[in-house]
């Protein structure tokens, strides 16, 4: 049985209110993860048992199933309005619809309710259809309201949670962000205000390397191991070489994109979604970006810059936020810049939703500076600066605070030691430190490895150790991981 939490129950409501104030072609805009299907389904479902009839439009095949299994599931009688489906069938009150069949067939069956999933996708015979008929009602769904003309469809905005409340409400696991090095794009060629793919591929596939050297570092810091994972790549090349050179390092990475055939394309994302699958990860071009719910996805890598798509960029984020039990965040490596360059539209939009269709998001951005780009992360561990603090939230790195004396009337910066920065270090030391008491290793043990760290010795610290945390264990693990690969290549 289908049942609705407090606020999906709260849109309809909202919905409800703004057809009886006349709004007939409404938008709702909600997070990835908000349940945006369940409540259709309960739209339509109480459209149906008013004796009335409705329809939702899929722009992918795979959508189309994957609803129509969903009102499998709640026991719900509808029918596919697909070329050759097997649940063809024109008599059901509830009708699911493929819009290539629609457009194809130029016909539509009669309704009273249409939902139009991912409509800021606007196609041309869908927004004949709502303005030809002034009797229908409409209801787009969306997380990206972005598209130029949807205010002309659309003349109400329904806000469900933002993705702010549905974190706190751990609906949505939170992203943990880390800025990786980026692609370099300066001077690209554009076309129409957005990066030419060519470009984008050709210069995506010189910093291969760094990208799976950066994601078997954050894996193994993070997690102690290998976790699910989707990259989002620059190119079909691109894709094609990550594979390649994740496969050297020991990973299982598939590639997949528009060029491979449905039946390939299903059964890998059939096998990655298994939680005993051998695939450490998805390697995606240009797909995955909807209709792919795998909520044990642990680890986004962003290697596709976008200079004006928002929606893409907050699509590909969404992947990776949906919860499950284990996941207390997901990790985000951003190696494309997107997470700086479009900072100040997703702040608002994670903060306060989408209210108003005329606001321009969707526009080429102007490349941030060096200095914004520096400022925007940790310099210690890389991770995304938050907030207008002295202090990363990540590993405990502090900005070095000046401070000022004057003598003979000049004033000159004193430089000074960060207390804290001290005590983190001193703690690290420690732990090491009883690491190699724990393990009887050589004495010199803790200090090699304190100058893996740090790049230098540990002068004036304690000989004090410290039960060591799961954050150091894993980074001990991962280095002695990364030491016996190293040692194998030699010998092979």
């Amino acid at each position: 049985m289908l049942e609705l939490r407090e606020h999906q129950r709260g849109v309809i409501d909202a919905l409800r209110k703004g057809f009886k104030e006349g709004h007939r072609s409404q938008l709702l805009y909600a997070p990835t993860g908000f349940g945006k299907t369940e409540v259709a389904i309960w739209l339509m479902k109480a459209t149906a048992d008013n004796g009335k009839r409705s329809a939702m439009i899929m722009d992918r095949i795979v959508l189309v199933d994957q609803t129509s299994a969903r009102l499998d599931k709640y026991d719900i009688p509808h029918g596919v309005y697909q070329s050759q489906h097997w649940k063809f069938n024109t008599t059901e009150k509830i009708q699911i619809c493929s819009a290539q069949t629609l457009e194809s067939r130029q016909e539509f069956p009669h309704i009273d309710l249409l939902i139009v999933d991912e409509c800021h996708i606007t196609r041309k015979q869908i927004s004949d259809l709502i303005k030809n008929n002034p009797k229908l009602k409409v209801i787009g769904l969306t997380a990206t309201p972005f598209t130029k003309g949807l205010g002309d469809l659309y003349s109400n905005v329904v806000c469900g949670s933002t993705t702010e409340q549905l974190v706190i409400n751990k609906w949505l696991a939170p992203l943990k962000v880390f800025i990786a090095k980026e692609i370099d794009m300066t001077g690209a060629k554009k076309i129409a205000g957005e990066w030419s793919p060519d470009v984008v591929t050709e210069r995506g596939m010189k910093l291969t390397g760094d990208i799976v050297q950066e994601w078997i570092t954050k894996t193994h810091e993070i997690f102690g191991r290998p976790r699910k994972t989707i990259v989002f790549c620059a190119g079909v090349a691109h894709g094609q070489d990550l594979v390649a050179q994740f496969a050297e390092k020991g990973y299982n990475f598939v590639s997949i994109s528009y060029k491979d055939n449905s039946d390939f394309k299903r059964q890998a994302i059939e096998d990655f979604s298994k939680p005993d699958t051998t695939i450490h990860g998805l390697i995606a071009t240009d797909i995955l970006t909807r209709g792919f719910d795998v909520p044990d996805v642990m680890i986004g890598v962003s290697a596709r810059p976008f200079s004006k798509s928002l929606s893409s960029h907050i699509q590909q984020m969404g992947r990776v936020m949906r919860p499950t039990a284990e996941k207390e965040f997901a990790l985000w490596l951003d190696h494309s810049g997107n997470f700086i360059r479009f900072k100040g539209e997703w702040d608002e939009i994670f903060q306060e939703g989408v209210k108003d269709l005329e606001k321009n998001l969707e526009h080429t951005h102007k490349e941030p500076t060096e200095r914004v780009k520096k400022e925007a992360k940790c310099p210690a561990c890389s991770a995304l600066w938050i907030g207008k603090v002295n202090k990363c939230a990540e590993c405990g790195y502090l900005k070095p605070i000046k401070q000022f004396a004057s003598s003979a009337g000049e004033m000159f910066e004193l430089t000074t030691m960060n207390v804290e920065a001290l005590e983190i270090k001193q703690a690290f030391y420690s732990e090491l430190l009883y690491v190699a008491q724990s393990k009887n290793y050589n004495p010199s043990w803790a200090s090699h490895k304190y100058k893996e760290k740090y790049g230098v010795w540990p002068r004036n610290l304690k000989q004090e150790p410290l039960t060591p945390t799961i954050t150091t264990l894993n980074w001990i693990k991962h280095r002695n991981i990364a030491y016996s690969r190293a040692t194998r290549r030699k010998t092979a």
